[in-house]
């Protein structure tokens, strides 16, 4: 199983606060923790500043229980968008959104739902298990690569990652989908995020002998008796 994760751990002004949520977080065996600055344009027309540096915020980092790796911090962006026109700014690609490691999106009707998992390029998109969804999912969400994250605000708040998996099962996961919820499926979202970031395209190229060159390699004895 890849190391766990926990993509939503808020991120707020108090450093205090965050490094004891580091802590806490290392100490239960995450390897890996995202801070999470969220953007709702509803609110009021906000700036999208560019990621503070983990290495800026914290001297040092936690060690990971049971191993002798540094908990590792990335930057999550979350925006919050109630109108289609909230969906141009992940469009671009000169944007500061893109410096963030994980991008992801908060829909807040049925039709943005469809756009962000259709035609967004991001990272993860959100729903809060915890509220009345505004919408009905047209079909379960299950095999969907489904990411559980805690958005702890204090170091109580946090729960075990096998805690977590348990909790995945009341959700109607099943018990390897819980568990990839806060580890394989949480290491693909960091991929993604990663290749979204530094990857332009991929080409393959195969080279094929042509039929000429592949007759010249076949002895002159074995020629005879397959033209025989």
């Amino acid at each position: 199983m890849a190391g766990f994760a926990d993509l939503n751990v808020p991120q707020g002004p108090d450093k205090k606060g965050l490094q004891s949520l580091l802590e806490a977080a290392a100490r239960l065996g995450y390897s890996a923790v995202a801070l999470n600055h969220v953007i709702d344009f509803k609110e009021k027309k906000q700036e999208i500043a560019k990621p503070v540096s983990p290495s800026e915020l914290f001297p040092s980092l936690p060690i990971v229980q049971g191993t002798s790796k540094q908990l590792k911090v990335l930057t999550r962006l979350t925006l919050v968008v109630s109108d289609p026109s909230h969906c141009n700014l992940l469009r671009s690609t000169s944007s500061n959104i893109r410096l963030y490691d994980i991008i992801a999106v908060f829909p807040k009707t049925e039709k943005l739902f469809h756009i962000a998992c259709t035609t967004l390029d991001v990272d993860l998109v959100c729903i809060n298990v915890t509220e009345k969804l505004p919408f009905y999912f047209r079909r379960p969400p299950v095999n969907m690569n489904i990411v559980i994250s805690s958005a702890a605000e204090r170091p109580l708040e946090l729960r075990g990652p096998y805690d977590v998996a348990n909790l995945g099962l009341l959700f109607g996961l099943s018990e390897s989908e819980a568990k990839a919820a806060v580890s394989t499926n949480c290491r693909a979202t960091i991929l993604h995020g990663e290749t979204r970031k530094s990857a332009c395209g991929v080409v393959y190229t195969v080279k094929k002998l042509r039929k000429v060159e592949e007759e010249e390699t076949v002895p002159a004895c074995k020629k005879a008796k397959t033209q025989a």
